[in-house]
C-alpha cells in the first residue's frame, strides 16, 4: 500500500489512481440539488448586515491576506454566522484526517471540516481546504479537498453524497463527490454579492446535514 498526502496530488492524479471523473456541475444531480436548495434560504437582516461587515475589510485588503488572516478575519466567521456548532455537529479547524482509499493510505491536516461531535470531529460530512491568498500561489487546492473527500467516502462507505470546498482569496468553489464522480461549482466572488449566494450554500449545507445525512 502506498501512502500519500493530500497535499500531493493534483485532480489528474486522483482521477487515474481512484478512478474517478469530473462531470459538468450543471449536469450533476447532487451539486444541483445543492444549489436549488440554497436559493430558497433566507438570509435575515441581522445576517446581511454582518456580512457586509465582514465584506468590507476583505475588499480593502483580502487579497493581499496571508492563510491565517483570511481564515480569522473572513472564513471562519462567515461559518460561525451559519451556526454550524450545536450538541451534535460541529465546525472543526486544522484536524487530521486519514484512512485507506484504494491501495492508498491518504492523509493530511483538513483546514475546515463539519463533522458530528462537540469537542473532537468524528464522522466528517463536508471538508474545506483553504489556499492561502490569491497571488504566489502554489499546489492544487482542489485536488486537496477532494482526496480528504475521498478519504470520508471511504470511511462512509460511498452511500451519500461528500460535500467539500476550496477557497482561493476571495474566490470560493463548492464541490459535491458521489460515487466515482465528482462536480465543481462556477465560482463565487465574496468581494460582491455573490457573498450572499455563497452564504445561502453554507445555509442549505447544514439543511442537508440536519435533514440527510445524519
Amino acid at each position: 500500500m502506498q501512502t500519500a498526502a493530500f497535499k500531493g496530488w493534483i485532480l489528474t492524479q486522483l482521477d487515474h489512481a481512484f478512478g474517478i471523473k469530473q462531470v459538468y456541475d450543471r449536469k450533476f444531480a447532487p451539486l444541483k440539488k445543492w444549489q436549488d436548495l440554497a436559493q430558497g434560504q433566507i438570509i435575515s437582516d441581522l445576517e446581511r448586515q454582518k456580512l457586509l461587515d465582514l465584506q468590507e475589510p476583505l475588499e480593502w485588503g483580502g487579497k493581499g491576506w496571508n492563510e491565517v488572516e483570511l481564515e480569522n478575519k473572513f472564513i471562519s466567521p462567515v461559518f460561525m454566522a451559519v451556526r454550524f456548532d450545536d450538541q451534535v455537529i460541529g465546525y472543526f479547524l486544522e484536524r487530521k484526517l486519514e484512512g485507506q482509499v484504494g491501495n492508498y493510505f491518504l492523509s493530511g491536516i483538513v483546514d475546515g471540516m463539519i463533522a458530528t461531535g462537540v469537542r473532537d470531529p468524528d464522522k466528517p460530512f463536508f471538508c474545506l481546504h483553504e489556499y492561502k491568498r490569491s497571488v504566489d500561489n502554489e499546489g492544487s487546492p482542489d485536488a486537496q479537498a477532494l482526496a480528504a473527500m475521498l478519504v470520508v467516502q471511504a470511511d462512509e462507505g460511498g452511500t451519500k453524497p461528500i460535500y467539500g470546498l476550496y477557497i482561493v482569496g476571495l474566490i470560493w468553489n463548492f464541490m459535491v463527490l458521489e460515487g466515482n464522480q465528482y462536480a465543481i461549482s462556477a465560482n463565487y466572488d465574496a468581494s460582491n454579492d455573490g457573498l450572499f449566494e455563497l452564504f445561502k450554500m453554507l445555509k442549505a449545507l447544514k439543511h442537508i446535514i440536519k435533514t440527510e445525512l445524519l
